[in-house]
């Protein structure tokens, strides 16, 4: 099986493992994942690819370190405010949401895609009032996207660094979520 690693910086990957696979490092957000995953795609036949990363977290349950699969995601932002309101456009053929099947024994969540990741009390409450997300990256919604429209099978694992709050760094772990972000996928390539 043709495997493409998808993430959006180095540092997510550690793995000597993963390492030896092709790795696609797109650069952080979704208009830098947009491009650089398409021209990949465009190039390169993969039977697979599995995007991995680190997320903010909403939920309480789910802890730092916690590794997750991303089996829904949405681009949050695409749409129209109106006063106090946020609408998707009903006119206009947009799809914002991507639901794939989950593919591992992990634990299945919903993310929103974000340009700003969350860090003020009040669009927080927003955000999981409007869209009750599990998690946000700032990629995810973008590789579902782009592999949808280039058909080819997809996994998001994402690794929690910390939870969605007024941002506080003192409150991460990064190290912890990266090595576990790398140990799961390692035993995700051992089953293929």
């Amino acid at each position: 099986m043709n495997v493409l690693i998808v993430a959006a910086t180095k540092l997510e990957i550690t793995s000597d493992k993963i390492s030896n696979l092709p790795i696609l490092i797109t650069g952080v957000g979704m208009l830098n994942t947009a491009i650089n995953l398409t021209k990949e795609l465009n190039n390169n036949d993969y039977d697979l690819v599995i995007n991995m990363g680190v997320a903010g977290c909403f939920l309480d349950e789910i802890k730092i370190g916690d590794v997750v699969e991303v089996v829904e995601d949405c681009f949050s932002e695409i749409g129209f405010e109106d006063g106090e309101s946020f609408s998707e456009f009903s006119d206009f053929n947009i799809k914002t949401k991507y639901k794939v099947e989950g593919k591992t024994s992990l634990r299945k969540v919903k993310g929103v895609t974000v340009n700003t990741v969350h860090g003020i009390e009040n669009s927080i409450h927003k955000m999981v009032e409007r869209l009750h997300p599990d998690i946000e990256s700032m990629e995810g919604a973008a590789v579902f996207k782009v592999c949808e429209e280039m058909r080819v099978s997809c996994i998001q694992i994402r690794s929690i660094s910390n939870k969605v709050e007024k941002r506080n760094k003192e409150s991460w772990n990064l190290p912890l979520a990266i090595s576990n972000l790398n140990i799961e996928v390692e035993k995700i390539i051992s089953t293929l």
